[in-house]
């Protein structure tokens, strides 16, 4: 409850269901906060308990694997994907699970499996179940709110649940989690491995690594509207909110999970010196991490690095080759 003195000595007692704060030009008025919920302390504070996942169709078939449409709920909301099942009998303890974070996807192009499905493909012929979310508002997941920055926001739960959901996956391994993310995808997988405190082994293929909101200011260039849109949002953002508290790199100390990054040098989205930079910060907090670097390739690392240009071996292959085996490690 929240207890409130007004003028004339009338005490009011208000619900507290959002976070508020007084107004000091106006202490008897009450300002709504509702974003703070999403702030790195209130994500790490909150409990994920997953939920059902539901097998709606098949996608297609692989000789070593099936493609199905899946969904799972996060507040009432239901979030589609795509899920690779390897062929044949699961192993005694199950498959273990690779949870596939896609970077940005226009959404007038967008369709499941779009970012991921390559990765995963290449990953679930390999024998792990792959697990990649089209995120709320893509897909047939159901729209999210009507807030650019809660709609940002919203992701790490999203995939915070998700991983408490992969329980409930016939034939899957849960004690045997990896992550995976690309570009945008890199960040949210950031932010969960700080939000969950679990040793996920992860890779990470050109992540976003750069401090809000630059991390999304860098990219207005390509709008329409040259971000103008979005800059008008955010300056609302910061004179109600410290926007340190929803940024991902305040929060590197909490990672404990063992990371691969990988990362082109012919990258027109990503720049390279994001990659050695935060290989150097999470060196000097002591975290295990490696950084590989692919002369020619480009932000999906296509192009062949120059040792192996004349073998005629993709840079691509060799990061999804040094992936499937930093998960078996």
């Amino acid at each position: 409850m929240l207890l409130l003195l007004i003028g004339g000595g009338v005490w009011w007692f208000l619900p507290r269901e959002k976070s508020m704060v007084l107004s000091p030009e106006a202490p008897y008025l009450i300002i709504e906060k509702p974003l703070e919920k999403y702030s790195f302390e209130s994500l790490r504070k909150r409990v994920y308990i997953g939920s059902e996942i539901t097998l709606d169709r098949v996608l297609f078939k692989e000789a070593k694997y099936t493609a199905w449409l899946f969904k799972y709920e996060v507040e009432g909301l239901v979030i589609s994907g795509q899920m690779n099942i390897p062929v044949g009998q699961s192993p005694k303890d199950g498959w273990p699970v690779v949870v596939m974070i896609r970077g940005y996807v226009d959404n007038e192009i967008y369709e499941t499996g779009i970012g991921t499905k390559n990765g995963a493909g290449y990953l679930a012929s390999n024998g792990m179940i792959t697990i990649a979310p089209d995120f709320l508002g893509f897909g047939e997941s159901d729209m999210p709110p009507n807030n650019v920055f809660e709609e940002r926001f919203l992701r790490p739960i999203q995939v915070m649940e998700l991983l408490a959901s992969v329980k409930n996956i016939k034939g899957a391994d849960a004690s045997k989690i990896s992550i995976w993310g690309h570009s945008n995808g890199g960040q949210v997988a950031l932010s969960v491995l700080e939000i969950s405190g679990q040793e996920y082994p992860t890779s990470l293929w050109a992540p976003v690594s750069k401090p809000f909101p630059y991390s999304i200011l860098y990219f207005t260039d390509e709008f329409d509207d040259f971000g103008r849109a979005l800059r008008r949002e955010l300056a609302g953002l910061e004179a109600q909110y410290d926007v340190n508290d929803f940024d991902m790199l305040k929060h590197l100390d909490w990672i404990k999970a063992p990371i691969q990054i990988h990362q082109g040098t012919n990258d027109d989205a990503v720049p390279l010196e994001w990659s050695q930079e935060l290989k150097e910060k999470l060196d000097e907090l002591d975290k295990e991490v490696e950084l590989y670097v692919y002369p020619g390739a480009d932000h999906n690392l296509v192009g062949p690095t120059s040792h192996e240009a004349t073998l005629g071996v993709n840079a691509w292959n060799e990061a999804m080759r040094r992936s499937l085996s930093w998960y078996r490690k």
